[in-house]
């Protein structure tokens, strides 16, 4: 796959299935160049495999759709004029959609109830005088922030104290409710305001911080949510499950249902059974302070409706249970259970998880499940394949039976480079896990070693378009999990703890030099390294340490652990936690302190609005690398946040790309040195 290509790339987002289990109903969307959006409809997906799947909606960024429960209407978010989310509604079997929101600030995330006849929503609220809410005032003009704590700001969010996500309720118009007609002429003449003809809005709770995940209870009369309303809210990292009435005329104050202010846990993600008998959560430990979170799984825990409220639930071990920690929800199923999505060596699974903590793999496999869906016996699942970014299957007994084909014009047009695990001994013996993409033809092929962000995350199997990019471009590219990552367990995880840039080094060079031995398609006189956020932090940590890389990009670093503390929206608990708070032993695992020691060719690479590893940071390693003669560029994309590479605009995106390819093609080149065309779009490399 080309830059130019990255419209081709299309995924998916959790399915909804209909009541009696023949239709699945998912968002299928698309960067576009046309409009710099993500662009994508809702598509009606048949379970039988009848039919193909169709789509349904025609809306511009229709998304995250949800099948009312009695099956005759789909909720889902499109985006307004100004492009924020509103909720809107649409007949199943097809129609014009209904827009039942006009919030300022869009909606978030909602829940049908039970009898069909309301939707509990989240949205934000800005302050008076901020965020346009007072016409004539712009953001340079609104009055100073005054800011007392520690959360105040949040990468891709901004600030949050002055814009709280709170929790609201709409009856639903029914399907045959007569169409508005907004008053014109002599029917408008003074009338204020005029009529929207849009369902009255209620607030359900008072709240001071932000409210998220809303869910029905079983009888419909109290909607629970995850919220850290507890006193010490600032300086830990708990959450509670809460619940306030359904239909409350007033704001209600929320009600304490799962969690303690000091206990020992983190609470999310309310589910229901089936049933009706066991509320289920997702839950991390955080330990007596809090702020213990460094490669703790997440797990999925159970109490009977009996004792709530409780102020904890029962746990299992966390090496009894794997890691649902990207688990965006839990979803009912059976009587008495959930489906969760877990991450296992790097590929995402589909477990079903009893109230009594028995764990079942329904499936697994070198793929990435991030979405199902259940009704009765039948499950539904969106997920990551090695040769697609986004499909959709049905679950049976002898696997996953594929029923959409999204990727047909990706592998069309650009050709996909399919992943070979590998596995290499450390120096110290520890298996190195991860996968290498070979680019077409025989070799010997120039290396890049990618390495990812986290550093409690991991590489999969899963289609990636960083691999297929590099791999098109001439490279074979390396992903590995080193010490450090996630979906090993949590020994695995912890072993950097106040040791970054020790065994994480020696694992991926490793996998470097032990993939390089067993494919001599590999030449490892031409290597490259790269990596984002952490990744950055490494690869900058690497080129201090190994000189033996043509070029480097150093994107997104957390780099200086010590200023990070200050400026970065996590760094009041997250630097302490990797590196320690002994400034000397700090300084023994900085890139920033290690400056002197790089000779690599350089770029580095930033978003101006990153708040999770700040300007700063780059800013500071790219003038010290200026000062000491390293050959350096420096390139920073104005209005992005830390997840450029995967949810930046379009036109960055493939910018990007281009940026990346063109500066090691400069000092790594395939063959020859890449063209770039007026354009800026990067030639077929020569091979």
């Amino acid at each position: 796959m080309k830059p130019v290509q990255l419209e081709l790339l299309t995924t998916v987002s959790a399915p909804s299935l209909s009541p009696d289990s023949t239709r699945a109903v998912v968002a299928a969307s698309r960067p576009s160049f046309a409009s710099n959006t993500y662009v994508g409809q809702l598509w009606e997906i048949r379970v039988d495999g009848s039919v193909l799947p169709r789509r349904l909606t025609r809306g511009e960024s229709d998304r995250q759709p949800r099948y009312a429960p009695d099956g005759l209407s789909i909720a889902f978010l499109r985006p307004d004029a100004k492009g924020k989310a509103q909720l809107a509604v649409v007949e199943a079997g097809g129609g014009e959609p209904r827009v039942l929101t006009d919030r300022p600030m869009g909606v978030s995330g909602f829940t049908w109830s039970p009898d069909s006849l309301a939707i509990a929503f989240t949205s934000r609220t800005a302050e008076p005088g901020r965020y346009g809410s007072i016409e004539g005032v712009g953001a340079g003009d609104e009055a100073p922030r005054r800011i007392s704590t520690f959360n105040y700001r949040g990468d891709g969010v901004g600030f949050g104290t002055d814009k709280i996500q709170g929790l609201f309720s709409l009856d639903v118009p029914g399907p045959d409710t007569e169409p508005f007609i907004k008053p014109r002429g002599r029917a408008a003449h003074g009338v204020t305001p005029l009529p929207t003809g849009l369902p009255v809005v209620r607030k359900l709770a008072v709240a001071t911080q932000d409210i998220n995940e809303p869910a029905y209870g079983p009888d419909g009369q109290w909607v629970y949510f995850t919220s850290a309303l507890h006193e010490d809210h600032d300086s830990d990292l708990r959450s509670m499950i809460h619940r306030v009435p359904s239909g409350a005329p007033e704001p209600a104050e929320p009600e304490l249902v799962l969690g303690d202010p000091v206990g020992e846990w983190a609470y999310r993600s309310a589910c229901w059974s089936p049933d009706g008998s066991t509320l289920f959560a997702l839950a991390q430990h955080v330990g007596k302070s809090g702020t213990d979170f460094l490669a703790k799984h997440t797990v999925v825990v159970s109490v009977p409706a009996t004792a709530l409220p409780a102020a904890s639930a029962l746990a299992p071990d966390e090496a009894q249970q794997a890691d649902y920690t990207e688990s965006e929800s839990l979803v009912p199923f059976g009587g008495n259970s959930v489906l969760a999505c877990a991450r296992v060596r790097g590929t995402g699974e589909l477990h079903r998880i009893a109230a009594d903590g028995a764990v079942d793999v329904l499936s697994s496999g070198p793929r990435i499940i991030h979405g199902a869906a259940a009704s009765g016996g039948t499950v539904v699942v969106s997920h990551v394949s090695e040769d697609s970014p986004g499909e959709c299957s049905a679950l049976e007994a002898g696997g996953l039976r594929r029923l959409t084909d999204f990727a047909e014009p990706l592998r069309q047009q650009a050709g996909i480079s399919l992943p070979r695990e590998a596995t290499f001994a450390a120096p110290d013996g520890y298996p190195v896990h991860g996968w290498i993409h070979l680019p077409a033809g025989p070799g010997p092929h120039p290396v890049l070693l990618n390495i990812h962000g986290g550093p409690f995350s991991q590489y999969g199997p899963g289609y990636f378009d960083e691999a297929q990019v590099y791999a098109a471009a001439g490279y074979a590219v390396l992903q590995c999990n080193p010490r450090g990552s996630s979906s090993y367990g949590r020994d695995h995880g912890l072993a950097i703890r106040h040791a970054m840039g020790t065994v994480d080094l020696l694992d991926v060079i490793a996998f470097l030099d032990g993939a390089c031995d067993a494919n001599p398609e590999l030449d490892a006189d031409r290597a490259g390294v790269l990596g984002g956020s952490y990744g950055g932090y490494l690869t900058a940590w690497t080129i201090a340490h190994e000189h033996r890389f043509a070029a480097a990009l150093v994107e997104r670093g957390f780099l200086d652990p010590a200023s990070f503390v200050g400026t970065s929206d996590i760094g009041w608990f997250f630097a302490d936690a990797y590196t320690g708070s002994d400034p000397a032993h700090v300084a023994g695992q900085s890139p920033m302190a290690r400056l002197d020691r790089v000779r690599t060719p350089t770029m580095v690479m930033h978003s101006e609005g990153d708040y999770r590893c700040p300007l700063e940071q780059a800013q500071r390693y790219y003038v010290g690398l200026k000062q000491r003669g390293v050959p350096t560029e420096f390139v920073l994309f104005p209005g992005e946040s830390h997840g450029l590479s995967r949810g930046g605009s379009p036109w960055h995106r493939r910018q990007r790309f281009e940026a990346i390819l063109e500066w090691f093609n400069r000092y790594l080149p395939v063959e020859g040195p890449i063209a770039v065309d007026a354009a800026g779009q990067v030639a077929e490399p020569r091979s």
